[in-house]
């Protein structure tokens, strides 16, 4: 088959090569999937899951990639909950060969059922932002009706989609961006928009959650904004900065095959919409991951047509 690889850490994205792979092994509990449609973060070769196992152990070369979208061609040992010909979307494990790949093993319970009628490239969107923006408003920050939420990245990935549940449970957002993501991030529902590069963060005023995907500055300068017994929430890095009567939360998303499926009916009701940017073929992912090459939404990379 053929896949992406990566094996020159020192190299990074100008290693990003596409080649031919042994099929991969279906262990217990695995599925292979036939990918239709993968996604990839653009910092995940920095990830020390992309170039060793669980026991530290070099993989290399490895597949990067981890969310995707395709059919189940195969069951492995003791396998239950999904069958041969099945639509499904997930994340790949972080430490094995991901979904830049015309096949993949991928754990059983880190998939869930695709509907039929939801596109294969929508659904390679979703997984890795939508279960983030879930976990971190909801089962880290506890976002409830009428609360006051500021978003950073609010046109982004995960930004957009978390602008959507927090709209959807009834909370005040305020959106945070580049000038360029003003358009998309007001048309999401946000009710203000603040430029990280013309506006003072401060002018957001106290607020319950802040959900970071920035880290750095930006973080550091959030904390203040959260009011007592707040939460504030970052994917970035661990916060160096508490705030003063509130707590923080770094996490790394987790895979959830209930909640990808609540996901998966939010689309279907057209109350969740990822922004799907350039969509290319297998051949071209190195390419998407230059970033003199990022485009507004997510890449997502075709790999067999539906």
């Amino acid at each position: 088959m053929q896949a992406i690889t990566v094996q020159d850490r020192e190299a990074g994205i100008a290693d990003l090569t596409l080649t031919d792979m042994p099929y991969p092994h279906a262990a217990e509990n695995d599925v292979i999937v036939r990918v239709h449609a993968a996604g990839f973060t653009p910092g995940e070769l920095e990830w020390p899951g992309t170039w060793a196992d669980r026991a530290g152990r070099d993989r290399t070369p490895s597949v990067p990639g981890h969310e995707l979208s395709g059919v189940v061609v195969e069951l492995g040992y003791g396998t239950t909950g999904l069958t041969v010909g099945q639509r499904v979307f997930g994340l790949a494990d972080w430490t094995r060969n991901g979904s830049l790949a015309e096949y993949t093993a991928v754990e059983a319970r880190n998939l869930a059922p695709l509907p039929a009628d939801v596109d294969h490239t929508v659904a390679a969107a979703l997984p890795i932002s939508g279960l983030t923006a879930w976990q971190g408003l909801f089962d880290h920050a506890h976002l409830t009706t009428g609360q006051t939420v500021l978003i950073h990245g609010a046109a982004g990935g995960v930004g957009s989609i978390a602008v959507q549940l927090a709209r959807e449970v009834g909370a005040r957002v305020i959106g945070t961006g580049r000038a360029t993501g003003r358009d998309t991030a007001l048309a999401l529902g946000v009710h203000t928009f603040l430029d990280l590069q013309a506006d003072k963060l401060e002018d957001a005023g106290a607020v319950d959650v802040v959900f970071d995907v920035i880290g750095g500055e930006i973080l550091n300068r959030s904390t203040a904004l959260v009011r007592a017994g707040g939460t504030l929430v970052t994917i970035a890095q661990p916060p160096t900065i508490q705030p003063e009567d509130g707590r923080s939360v770094f996490f790394v998303v987790e895979p959830d095959r209930n909640r990808l499926a609540d996901l998966a009916q939010r689309l279907r009701d057209g109350r969740l919409k990822p922004i799907v940017g350039a969509v290319r073929p297998l051949a071209e992912a190195p390419d998407a991951f230059a970033p003199e090459r990022r485009t507004a939404g997510k890449t997502i990379i075709r790999v067999a047509e539906d």
